[in-house]
């Protein structure tokens, strides 16, 4: 039994350097105030001396890259937290908005571009308007949830909408590229 684990450990381990990004750290996790991380679209709240995995790096892009699309409102006092990085505004659950992992963000570069965005069996475009912190987390600035996994698109309740998914799923397998 103790192989078995040891054996798919190393497996994780293969996968995540074959896509090209590794961990880059851990975070512990400090227990918000009270009245603080808002809980809404199934966001986490961080756990006192819990330790996150932080990221610098996200999976490759490729024409399908594999990701996990989160649901996050962007609207102001919502769980998305301040405004958006790239135009520092709030915006609307409406609007067919995204924030992407630190290592897809890179830096900003791919502020207020378009990426397409496929599941469900129907495809959509979305404007990327925020980062999802993959390396800060457990503070303030992040509503006290933890840094997000490095193969995050948290997409606004338009998005999912839009993709006929159900936004009280949680997380939903997907597909991205640029567009």
């Amino acid at each position: 039994m103790k192989s078995l684990v040891l054996l798919a450990s190393l497996l994780i381990l293969l996968n995540t350097h074959a896509e090209g990004c590794s961990p880059s750290g851990k975070l512990k996790g400090k227990k918000p105030p009270p009245g603080k991380c808002n809980q809404a679209d199934g966001s986490e709240c961080c756990k006192q001396g819990k330790l996150y995995t932080t990221y610098k790096c996200s999976p490759p892009v490729t024409k399908n890259t594999k990701a996990t699309l989160t649901l996050n409102s962007f609207e102001k006092g919502q769980d998305g937290g301040g405004p958006s990085e790239c135009d520092h505004h709030y915006h609307n659950d409406n609007t067919r908005v995204v924030a992407l992992s630190t290592g897809w963000y890179n830096g900003g570069s791919r502020c207020l571009n378009k990426i397409i965005i496929s599941a469900n069996g129907r495809s959509v475009d979305a404007q990327v308007v925020d980062e999802c912190d993959s390396t800060m987390g457990c503070d303030d600035e992040h509503d006290y949830q933890p840094p997000c996994s490095n193969n995050i698109v948290d997409a606004s309740k338009a998005v999912w909408k839009a993709l006929g998914l159900d936004g009280n799923v949680g997380e939903y397998d997907i597909t991205w590229t640029d567009a």
